[in-house]
């Protein structure tokens, strides 16, 4: 099955002569959640303004569900969704008008009952006869989404979607993404919430000052990159870890308490009862001892120092 979105050699450079985007290749799938992590100024959200049309890029080639953004820009913009980081509203329409609204700029004929849908699914219906500018901050971060709901795109962009919302709007949207996702549609989100593309994603990448330096699946990531840890609070403190366990990968921390193994996620684990052993036969004795494994976040901030 060919790629809803197919991105090739894209490069963005402003009049300025700043880089944002540096030959960008990626290919994103049908029905799939895409998370893209990177810090600020990054490229995230130049990428994705790029691929709905609002950004022109300086060079390469950008597909939207086989529609060229650039020469077939009312097609390709009538697949996509997008639920930018700003809320930008009209304040003096009220939710159902704007969302209305919103459907018929695509082209798309009325049909209430779809937008009355939208409304519910996003807890809106309530205050569908209500102005944009009486509405909380995150309920007008829903309508936002409703907007972009609106035309039935087959791809959504999710800029930032939970910055600044409460937990049960975050809840509420994730919910309504799996829904979205079950349905046939690709979300692409970018986010600072790192646990939610560990909970949301299918596959992950990252950029970083606008190269994308990693794509791939999050079980092989967090696999690939992932690391386990075994830390042992000592009953003794060391002053230095002794030449006989120089074998394993181990640190001392704080004050010469507390003796750290790093390890493989997938390695196996018979190194840790060598290890007690090797202790034990040192006289090493020790009261507590707990194991973790890296976060996605532990590994991005990882791949981005390393850059």
């Amino acid at each position: 099955m060919p790629p809803i979105i197919s991105i090739s050699n894209l490069t963005k450079t402003y009049a300025s002569g700043y880089r944002a985007l540096t030959r960008v290749d990626l290919e994103i799938r049908k029905g799939e959640i895409f998370a893209l992590l990177g810090p600020n100024g990054a490229g995230k959200t130049t990428l994705i303004s790029i691929v709905c049309g609002i950004v022109t890029p300086t060079e390469g080639v950008v597909v939207a569900d086989g529609h060229d953004i650039v020469h077939d820009y009312r097609a390709a913009r009538s697949k996509i969704g997008l639920v930018p980081q700003e809320l930008t509203t009209d304040a003096f329409e009220s939710v159902w008008a704007t969302v209305s609204f919103s459907r018929g700029l695509f082209g798309r004929a009325p049909n209430p009952a779809y937008i009355e849908q939208v409304l519910r699914d996003l807890s809106l219906w309530d205050k569908r006869k209500d102005k944009i500018m009486t509405l909380s901050g995150g309920m007008k971060r829903r309508v936002m989404i409703a907007k972009a709901l609106s035309h039935e795109p087959q791809i959504l962009f999710l800029d930032e979607p939970t910055a600044g919302v409460d937990v049960e709007l975050r809840r509420d949207m994730w919910t309504l993404v799996r829904r979205l996702r079950a349905s046939g549609v690709t979300i692409i989100l970018t986010t600072h919430y790192i646990d939610e593309a560990e909970e949301m994603a299918d596959r992950i990448g990252v950029i970083n000052k606008g190269e994308l330096i990693l794509v791939e699946d999050k079980t092989k990531l967090m696999k690939k990159l992932g690391k386990k840890q075994l830390t042992l609070n000592l009953l003794k403190p060391l002053a230095s870890i002794p030449l006989e366990l120089s074998d394993w990968h181990l640190a001392l921390n704080a004050g010469g308490t507390e003796l750290e193994y790093t390890f493989d996620a997938d390695e196996e684990r018979a190194g840790i009862p060598a290890l007690l052993q090797r202790m034990s036969d040192l006289g090493i004795g020790f009261k507590d001892l707990n194991t973790r494994q890296s976060s996605l976040e532990d590994i991005f901030v990882s791949l981005v120092s390393d850059r």
